[in-house]
């Protein structure tokens, strides 16, 4: 009896040091980072961003884990906070659109200052302290943040990730396939880019027309531990 005792307390030992902690725990496989990465890349490209620059965000945001969560509630790859990102249309709970949210963000930021740096400062502190300090505030989060970024950013541009030429020459393959007619350019220059292309059709057409003044009053207003509380918290998970 003691025998069988002992056989079977070393059976279930051998199970469990072979059987992971948690079977609901994600890794960050290569075939997870790949469709995390084409979602960024195709987003970036519809919205008019560098898309080097959009993966830096994402690397130093969550590491691309879809499953990231921070202590003050972000989700995603992009670390969105819920009600900032349903505020504005999108399920932040939603790969596609937590990546396409987080990147509406940025592109309204950059819109609003017209410069990198100062678009990744509001990004990260609010544009009322980037208004308030007329440039990157003295905050030293945000600094690092902004650093952080940039320093990706500028290594991309030297190396970029293969994952942007295999998406831009999977559209010129898509493009060249339909007539001149009915063919849409892969990238749409920021100039072209309109109040209305930054939120999706299931937002109604007022957020559409004043979404540079009621949707950024909107996310001004979401709590956020951050830095203040002007902004999505885009940076709560850290590498």
């Amino acid at each position: 009896m003691i025998v069988k005792k002992l056989l079977k307390l070393i059976l279930i030992t051998s199970i469990i040091t072979t059987t992971p902690m948690c079977a609901v725990c994600e890794t960050n496989t290569p075939s997870k980072v790949t469709t995390v990465k084409q979602y960024i890349v195709k987003h970036a490209l519809d919205l008019g961003i560098d898309p080097a620059l959009a993966l830096s965000i994402a690397k130093a945001e969550s590491g691309f884990r879809h499953e990231a969560r921070s202590a003050h509630g972000a989700v995603g790859v992009f670390q969105l906070m819920p009600s900032t990102a349903r505020k504005i249309g999108y399920n932040p709970y939603n790969l596609n659109e937590n990546v396409k949210a987080g990147l509406v963000y940025y592109r309204m930021m950059y819109s609003m200052f017209g410069s990198t740096e100062l678009a990744l400062a509001a990004y990260n502190a609010g544009p009322g302290n980037v208004k308030r300090y007329k440039g990157v505030p003295p905050f030293a989060e945000t600094k690092r943040f902004v650093s952080k970024i940039m320093n990706e950013y500028n290594r991309q541009k030297v190396t970029p990730d293969p994952m942007i030429s295999q998406v831009k020459n999977s559209r010129g393959k898509q493009i060249s396939n339909i007539s001149a007619n009915e063919s849409r350019p892969a990238i749409v220059p920021i100039s072209k880019i309109q109040p209305k292309d930054l939120v999706p059709s299931s937002v109604s057409t007022k957020h559409n027309n004043l979404v540079n003044e009621e949707v950024i009053e909107l996310i001004n207003t979401t709590p956020d531990a951050g830095v203040d509380t002007s902004r999505v918290n885009l940076s709560a998970v850290k590498l």
